[in-house]
């Protein structure tokens, strides 16, 4: 096992009628709180006036309307608002996108620049305002873990940004709150949780115990996902799919592990940047091409942990390892097509006149070179154009 410091600050108050608890849980950081949400879902279910009436001691302003790739803009909007009226907290209520917003906002309160800059240069975050989320999406696993991912359409950039201080002090997770997102939304945020799930096992070195900790969890995704798309009230699905996007993707499973960087979320991290996909879909199309394209690139690498893949995840067996990683690539293919995901890029409008430009930037600033099969350029435009 590798070396690693292991440090979950987050307080996570899992189940039903848990925001009864968020007077208690906000009440050490101060009174005026910053309500930040996107589209309005939480009007429709009842959980905006909730909160409200939960909060009226509390002075509460608003930040709404963040967008489900969380725009610049809207970071920027936050921390005027914050240093306008002093605020104490935020209260990021939605999935991660608006969570992301609000650890961007909870930083650049105290950079003395534009908020851009900041993750731009990755400026060191040395300190935040505190942050206290109340989950709707699963997806992201940003309600307990320190990082963000911001867009800019002006210059058709997603970059990230991430810090200790930025882990949320507290997180409200009631997978109540999720019975209302629809079943193309539930499957886009699924398609998210395994990519997080394989970013840390498509590694070039695991622990036993690391192995074992991902696939549980990749495996109850593969269960609970369909469940959850056909029968968008049942509870034990979205609570299962809620706590295993939580641990997916905060080091919990895979402390031991060498991490290396994932060339799929970096390559949809572009894709969603220019055209503005949503994340889990760009996911679902470009893992099985991904998978394609390397086995073939470095298949004394690749094929022995695609057939291990394909029988601790999907059940498969046989002896021949190469029939093993192939079939691992159709499994994972036809959960995506279960779950009704989008499979071509085509599909989703996007064609290639923009490949090489995209790339190429991708080349620039996503490392893929560090990658578990490391990506240049060429690979990343022949990877786009198996997705077509």
């Amino acid at each position: 096992m590798e070396n690693f410091e292991f440090c979950i600050g987050v307080n996570i108050l899992f189940g039903k009628d848990q925001v009864e608890n968020l007077p208690s849980v906000l009440s050490p950081y101060g009174k005026k709180v910053l309500l930040c949400y996107g589209g309005g879902s939480i009007k429709r279910i009842g959980l905006y006036d909730k909160i409200k009436d939960l909060l009226s001691d509390y002075e509460v302003y608003e930040l709404s309307g963040i967008a489900p790739n969380p725009k610049i803009d809207s970071v920027r909007e936050g921390v005027k608002l914050c240093r306008e009226h002093g605020i104490d907290c935020i209260l990021p209520v939605g999935g991660g996108s608006v969570i992301d917003c609000a650890k961007a906002i909870a930083a650049a309160v105290y950079y003395n620049g534009d908020p851009w800059q900041m993750i731009l240069e990755q400026k060191p975050i040395e300190k935040a305002l505190p942050i206290v989320t109340i989950l709707t999406l699963a997806a992201t696993g940003s309600e307990a873990n320190s990082g963000a991912v911001i867009s800019n359409p002006a210059t058709n950039e997603k970059l990230g940004l991430g810090a200790p201080v930025l882990m949320p002090k507290a997180s409200i997770m009631d997978p109540t709150y999720t019975f209302t997102v629809p079943a193309k939304q539930t499957a886009a945020a699924c398609a998210d949780i395994m990519s997080h799930l394989m970013e840390q096992y498509f590694v070039p070195k695991s622990s036993y115990m690391g192995d074992l900790l991902v696939e549980a969890v990749m495996k109850t995704i593969i269960k609970y996902a369909p469940v959850a798309a056909k029968e968008p009230d049942n509870y034990e699905a979205r609570a299962q799919i809620m706590w295993g996007s939580s641990i997916g993707d905060n080091a919990t499973l895979c402390n031991g592990n060498m991490l290396a960087v994932f060339g799929v979320h970096g390559m949809e991290h572009e894709l969603s940047a220019h055209y503005d996909l949503t994340h889990g879909v760009g996911l679902a199309i470009l893992t099985p091409a991904w998978m394609k394209y390397v086995i073939q690139k470095s298949p004394e690498v690749v094929i022995p942990r695609f057939a291990h893949f394909a029988k601790a995840v999907w059940g498969l067996e046989g002896e021949n390892d190469s029939v093993l990683a192939n079939n691992a690539i159709k499994a994972i293919e036809n959960f995506f097509k279960t779950l009704e995901l989008p499979q071509t890029l085509t599909e989703v409008g996007i064609d290639s006149s923009r490949f090489a430009e995209i790339a190429e930037h991708a080349h620039r600033t996503e490392m893929l070179e560090h990658a578990w099969i490391p990506l240049n350029a060429e690979d990343v435009i022949s990877i786009f154009r198996m997705c077509l």
